[in-house]
C-alpha cells in the first residue's frame, strides 16, 4: 500500500486534476486513494498472459463500478502488486485508459481517475445521440436478422433487470442495468467498433454518476421509457423506437447536465 507521502500527494494531485478541468473542487472523499486489496481477485481475469489490454479491461470495469471514484490517485505499486503484473504493463494500461479519457496523468503527481467537466458531459450526450440514434435507424424494416434479434433480447433482459432492481431498491444495480440497456441499443447496429466506442463513452458517463449522490433520481424515472422503447423494437416499430429514444436522451441530458453543473459549482 502507498505510504503517507503517497497519500498526501494523492490529495494534492486530485485537487490539481479538478483545477485543470475547470471545476471548483469536489467532495473530500474524491481525493483519497482506494484500498486495492480486492483487486487480487481480478488476477484470474488476466489469465497467464497479463497484457496491457486485459489490465485496462479490469481497471475500466473498476472505474465504471465506482471502485476508483473520480479524483482518486491510482498507486502503481499497490495496483501492480494486487494484480501481479509488471510496472511497464500497468503503465501501458494507464496510457490506454488515458486515451479513453477515463484517467489523467499529472506530471510529478501521478495518475488519477478523471473528473468530468460540464462541457465534457455535453459532448458525451452529443456522441450518444448520434451513435444510439444511428444504431436504431440501421435496423430498417423487419425482419431484422439474428444479430439484431439477439441485441433486442439483451435490451429486454436489461429492462427486466432494471425493473427488478427498482423493486428491490438496489439503485446501483439499476444504474448498471440502465448502462446495459444502452449498450444493447448500440449493439443493434452489429458493429464491433461502435460497441467499443460506446463502452468507453458509457464508462466516462458513469464517472459523472459516481459524483452525484442519488442514483435513483437519475435512473428510476426512465424505467418506463426503457420498457416503451424495447416494446417498440419488439413490435418492429423502429421509427417509433428512434423517436422515443431521441426524446429520452434529450430529457436525460437536460436533467443530468443541470444537476451536475450545480454539484460541481457547490463543490
Amino acid at each position: 500500500m502507498a505510504d503517507a507521502t503517497d497519500a498526501a500527494n494523492a490529495v494534492h494531485g486530485a485537487n490539481a486534476v479538478k483545477g485543470a478541468d475547470g471545476t471548483n473542487g469536489a467532495d473530500e472523499r474524491l481525493a483519497a486513494m482506494a484500498d486495492v486489496s480486492s483487486l487480487e481477485t481480478d488476477r484470474l481475469l488476466l489469465g497467464r498472459t497479463s497484457t496491457a489490454e486485459r489490465v485496462a479491461d479490469v481497471l475500466r470495469d473498476r472505474v465504471a463500478e465506482g471502485f476508483f471514484p473520480p479524483g482518486t490517485r491510482l498507486s502503481e505499486d499497490s495496483i501492480k502488486g494486487a494484480l501481479g503484473i509488471s510496472r511497464n504493463t500497468l503503465r501501458e494500461a494507464f496510457r490506454l485508459l488515458t486515451r479513453e479519457r477515463l484517467l489523467v496523468h499529472e506530471l510529478n503527481r501521478g495518475v488519477f481517475v478523471r473528473v468530468v467537466t460540464v462541457e465534457d458531459l455535453g459532448d458525451i450526450y452529443r456522441v450518444r445521440e448520434l451513435v444510439e440514434g444511428a444504431a436504431v435507424r440501421s435496423l430498417g424494416e423487419p425482419p431484422y436478422g439474428a444479430e439484431a434479434d439477439e441485441a433486442i433480447r439483451a435490451i429486454e433482459a436489461a429492462v427486466v433487470a432494471g425493473e427488478e432492481a427498482a423493486q428491490g431498491r438496489a439503485w446501483q444495480n439499476l444504474a448498471t442495468a440502465n448502462i446495459r440497456f444502452h449498450q444493447g441499443i448500440v449493439a443493434l447496429a452489429g458493429s464491433p467498433r461502435m460497441n467499443d466506442l460506446m463502452r468507453g463513452v458509457l464508462a466516462e458517463l458513469r464517472l459523472v454518476f459516481h459524483v452525484m449522490a442519488d442514483p435513483r433520481r437519475f435512473h428510476a424515472p426512465y424505467l418506463t421509457r426503457n420498457r416503451q422503447i424495447v416494446e417498440a423494437l419488439q413490435a418492429g416499430h423502429g421509427a417509433a423506437a428512434e423517436s422515443l429514444l431521441a426524446d429520452y436522451l434529450a430529457d436525460s441530458r437536460s436533467q443530468l447536465s443541470g444537476a451536475y453543473a450545480q454539484q460541481m459549482a457547490d463543490g
